[in-house]
């Protein structure tokens, strides 16, 4: 009997599910710092995450689809069985997806990586053999998953003390805020534009010279810090507010330009993220086609659609405890220090994208937060929080294996 189309509409359903649970979770720390800081509310978040990730999903979405579809189990030895490897897909999506609506449900911000590479080991291990899965892989997205949390806290605390050095802790904290913010903005747009264009664009037909390349980032630096010139000279100096109240005015220029970091958070986040959801959905897609895992298959557009609406409606429908958890229990944002927080993770994130390299947007942003709170003294963090995020980092791997070999001895018995 031919279940093909049952298995993609149940592809599609547990596609959307752990999309959804990305939504909840993962977009949910990743506007954490916007929504914490008090620059933009939860509904302000919803609409720029509608538009960015989309954005960010169907324009550089693709490179690490296929690192997540190809790159951690050998599907070379499945023969005649090709719906092994939709089983246990499926299995992997499902596995994933619960997991994700659990933490959600906890506030635990875990690692949506951590959830579908876990479960896609896991299925591999009990469907086909431990030697199907390429371990070296594993081990260097393991490897990824500490260097993205070092890496974005570094940045973050550098940019931080940077702020803090030029800005805040000068006689005209005002005056020095409107003369050097532009040149964060500036960053913000280069990097997000540089990258876009040398890994996101490619299999869309645009493949420029490096020098060209740089001359359009550059180009579109220079457009996003024209916008952030214009959205510092809108702010309202408040005669009331002196330096000994938080730095009301400086904090208004920096809520501003969160807007700005917060569409670039999304658009690195649909850039890579998005591919935990689709790529189980565009491996089952391509067998079904082919009756085979082609290692070429083509990524329809309508796939990239599903991760992109089930990511959206994740976070406006269950995102607000994790937001609470990222916002505003690690460490006390402010809008300066969120706009750090957010640069650092969108750079890390876009940066790993165009390379190809699945990362964790949860550990890159709590590490971004933990450097700005670190830039502020070690008491400024609340250790326990950190530590109970730590361990659900920890079992969410192993948690997320043992679920997809229950779901996929589940389906398996009912189609096989």
């Amino acid at each position: 009997m031919d279940y093909g189309t049952t298995y993609l509409v149940l592809a599609v359903v547990f596609g959307l599910f752990m999309a959804w649970g990305i939504g909840a979770n993962d977009v949910a720390n990743a506007m954490a710092t916007s929504v914490g800081s008090k620059a933009i509310t939860i509904k302000q978040a919803v609409i720029i995450a509608a538009i960015f990730e989309f954005s960010g999903a169907i324009l550089a979405g693709g490179q690490v689809t296929s690192t997540i579809r190809k790159g951690i189990v050998d599907v070379s030895d499945l023969g005649a069985t090709p719906e092994i490897l939709i089983f246990g897909m499926l299995a992997a999506l499902l596995a994933a997806g619960t997991w994700l609506l659990v933490a959600s449900f906890k506030g635990w911000p875990v690692s949506t990586t951590h959830s579908i590479v876990g479960s896609i080991v896991g299925f591999a291990i009990v469907g086909m053999s431990m030697d199907a899965v390429y371990w070296g892989k594993l081990g260097t997205i393991v490897m990824s998953w500490v260097t993205s949390p070092l890496l974005a806290g570094a940045i973050s605390y550098m940019l931080f003390r940077s702020v803090q050095t030029i800005i805040l802790d000068t006689e005209k904290p005002f005056e020095n805020a409107k003369r050097y913010v532009p040149y964060y903005v500036f960053l913000v747009g280069f990097m997000l534009t540089l990258v876009t264009i040398m890994k996101g664009l490619k299999h869309v037909g645009l493949d420029l010279s490096m020098t060209d390349s740089i001359a359009v980032a550059l180009g579109f630096g220079v457009l996003t810090t024209i916008l952030g010139k214009y959205l510092v000279s809108r702010v309202k100096f408040d005669e009331s507010a002196d330096r000994d109240f938080h730095y009301a005015n400086v904090e208004k220029i920096f809520g501003s330009l969160m807007v700005i970091t917060a569409c670039a958070m999304a658009f690195a986040h649909g850039s890579n993220d998005v591919a935990n959801a689709i790529g189980p959905l565009a491996a089952i897609n391509s067998i079904i086609d082919t009756g085979e895992l082609s290692q070429k298959s083509a990524l329809p557009m309508w796939i990239l659609l599903v991760g992109g609406v089930g990511i959206v409606l994740g976070l406006a429908m269950y995102g607000r405890k994790v937001i609470e958890t990222v916002g505003s229990k690690i460490t006390e944002l402010t809008p300066s220090r969120g706009f750090c927080c957010t640069i650092s993770a969108a750079s890390t994130v876009v940066l790993a994208s165009g390379m190809g390299l699945p990362i964790s947007t949860t550990h890159t942003m709590v590490g971004a937060v933990l450097g700005v709170g670190m830039a502020r003294g070690i008491s400024s963090l609340n250790m326990s929080v950190v530590r109970g995020i730590f361990m659900s980092w920890i079992i969410t791997l192993p948690v997320g294996g043992v679920l997809a070999i229950v779901f996929f001895f589940i389906l398996k018995g009912i189609f096989a």
